[in-house]
This record gives structure tokens, C-alpha cells and sequence, in this order.
């Protein structure tokens, strides 16, 4: 089966909900750093290229991104993670504030760096070398109790809880065990984009995101056709033992498994500049699109949209309410 686009009328209806919309975040923060610069020649010290200095700029990442495109999009985002001691925390929380997010739920390990991607980016795109500052050891002692208390005191008045998981340290099974604690059955959901090693921690939320890559890994199959797809997504409800799965599946769209329904969702036709942070937009438009009133299948047909959207963009990606109903097709 495969799911019919969104009427746009009830896509308008569900996007002016947005600004009504609050979605507590947790996870791994982190800043995309990219040096941008021109390749005129080869070094002679070492077969690389030497590239010629441009410009520079930061944006946010991770779930920190995900946060950014709920504000974006109007919501209301509350925001858990860890930040180092350093200034990559400084810059993460002056971007942060500047978009309307609160960074009181961010705690400060003094024992690791602020979560760092640096890439160095010739002018058509092409990236050159990437330097990674991180840490991946989880939170404990009192950096982890202290993310637990956040957590416990923001998710009460939250619509959606949504976790964002890169595998830095603070996503957690007692962390997953407190947002667990505070779903509302058809009211409050918790979105997980998910990270293989933690899978057996994700039991009981509402729904995971896998990508194509990490379909393939946990289900130990190919994915290249819809009966592939449907197999790989009732093998990962049972073992999440989640109430859905939506599958990202790069140019094969998306793929839901859910109690009501197995359905593929094509991708949006469009140039693609960027993939990096399109899972973290189309989280984020699923979070907002269910606490507004949507369905599972009319969220994951709008995060496709504004997937499509971001991809046409350099780097970790944001769009507005306009970019996105936009985007719906006419009837």
C-alpha cells in the first residue's frame, strides 16, 4: 500500500497548530562547524588537497538541530543534553537562545568536550576532512542524575517527547525509563530517532525512526523493495516492542509499520544539496504534527515534505510553517 499525499487544506490545519505545540527534546547536542575555502593545487607535503581559507560559520546539530527546527516550525522546544566546559558550549547556547530555545535543561560535564563536527568544505560542497571532538561514555554519577531531574521536570508539561540519540552519552536506559514514564496514551507520544546499540532500551515508546542504513543492521537484510520493507518493519516493532516503526529510506521515501497500517511513502521528487540533519527535520515535524492532532499516517506524510525541503539545502537544515504547507502538493 501506499499512502495518498496529504490534503493540503488539513495540512494548513495541522501546521497552524504548531505555535500551540510543546515538545520536550532529549539528547545528544552538538555543534556542525564548516570551513569553507577553494582547491587550487595539491600539497607537496602530503597527497591532500590545500584548501584556501573563505569563510567559516556554526550551526546547531543534532538534538540541538532537532530543537532548531521544532522552533523553526513555531513549536515551543525544551531541550536536554550536555555541553563540556569549553567555548563550543558558549556558541552552542548563544544559538541556541537566539532561536527562541531555553538552555536551562543543558548540564555541564566538566570530564568531556562539547560535541564538535568540524568539516572542511570546498566551494561546490565537496567535503575534504572532518575532525570529530567528543565523548561517547554515558552520563552517570551526578551529570547523570542531574539529566535525569531535568528530564523529570520538564516532560509533565510537554505534548510530545522526542529523543535524539547519537550515541554521545546521554541517551541512557534510566533516561529512556523516565520519558517512558511520562507518556499520556494519545496524548503524549515519544518519538525516538534511534541508535542500533540502544535499541532494547527504546521498549514501550511510541515510535522509532530508523534510517535505511540502521534498518538494514538491525534486521541483518536488505532493504530494496516494499516487501523487503514491510519484513524488516514488523521485525523491528517486535524487537523495540514499540507501538510503530517509521523507516527512512533515502530514494525509496519511507516505509510505516503500525497496528492500523503498512504503507510505503514515496520520496519528495527535489535537487538534493544536503542530507545531514533530514532525520533530525523529520522527527521534529512528526513530534509537532501528532501533538497537533494528526494522525501517525498524516504526521509521517508531512515529515516526508519537509524532508524534502531540507535536503535542498546546505548542512544541517531548518524550514518555516510557509516553506512547508508550501510544499503539499494542490489537490
Amino acid at each position: 500500500m501506499t499512502l495518498a499525499a496529504l490534503n493540503p487544506r488539513r495540512a494548513r490545519d495541522l501546521v497552524a497548530r504548531f505555535p500551540d505545540v510543546r515538545v520536550l527534546v532529549v539528547g545528544d547536542v552538538m555543534l556542525d562547524r564548516f570551513i569553507l575555502g577553494q582547491v587550487t593545487r595539491i600539497s607537496p607535503e602530503a597527497p591532500v588537497p590545500v584548501v584556501r581559507y573563505r569563510s567559516e560559520h556554526v550551526r546547531l546539530g543534532g538534538a540541538a538541530n532537532v530543537a532548531n527546527n521544532i522552533a523553526a516550525l513555531g513549536g515551543c522546544a525544551s531541550l536536554v543534553g550536555l555541553v563540556g566546559a569549553d567555548r563550543g558550549a558558549m556558541q552552542l547556547r548563544e544559538q541556541l537562545t537566539a532561536s527562541g530555545i531555553a538552555c536551562d535543561g543543558l548540564v555541564e560535564d566538566r570530564q568531556r568536550p562539547t560535541t564538535e563536527k568540524v568539516r572542511v568544505v570546498t566551494e561546490r560542497n565537496q567535503q575534504v576532512a572532518r575532525i570529530d571532538y567528543e565523548a561517547e561514555a554515558d552520563a552517570s554519577g551526578d551529570v547523570g542524575l542531574a539529566v535525569i531531574e531535568h528530564v523529570n521536570r520538564l516532560a509533565g508539561t510537554a505534548d510530545s517527547l522526542l529523543v535524539s540519540d547519537y550515541l554521545k552519552g546521554v541517551i541512557t536506559r534510566p533516561v529512556i525509563e523516565a520519558l517512558r514514564s511520562a507518556i499520556v496514551p494519545g496524548r503524549r507520544p515519544l518519538i525516538v530517532d534511534p541508535k542500533i546499540p540502544h535499541l532494547d532500551c527504546y521498549a514501550g515508546c511510541t515510535l522509532v525512526t530508523p534510517n535505511l542504513h540502521e534498518a538494514e543492521a538491525a534486521t541483518n537484510r536488505r532493504i530494496r523493495a516494499d516487501e523487503d520493507a514491510r519484513t524488516a518493519g514488523r521485525e523491528l516493532r517486535d524487537r523495540v516492542r514499540c507501538e510503530a516503526v517509521l523507516m527512512t529510506l533515502g530514494e525509496q521515501g519511507m516505509w510505516l509499520t503500525s497496528p492500523e497500517l503498512e504503507a510505503s511513502i514515496p520520496a519528495v521528487a527535489r535537487e538534493v544539496s544536503d542530507v545531514t540533519g533530514a532525520g533530525d527535520t523529520v522527527v521534529a515535524t512528526i513530534a509537532l504534527a501528532l501533538a497537533a492532532g494528526g494522525t501517525l499516517a498524516e504526521a509521517a506524510v508531512l515529515a516526508n515534505y519537509a524532508a524534502g525541503v531540507v535536503v535542498g539545502k546546505f548542512g544541517p537544515a531548518t524550514l518555516t510553517r510557509e516553506e512547508l504547507v508550501a510544499s503539499v502538493p494542490s489537490a
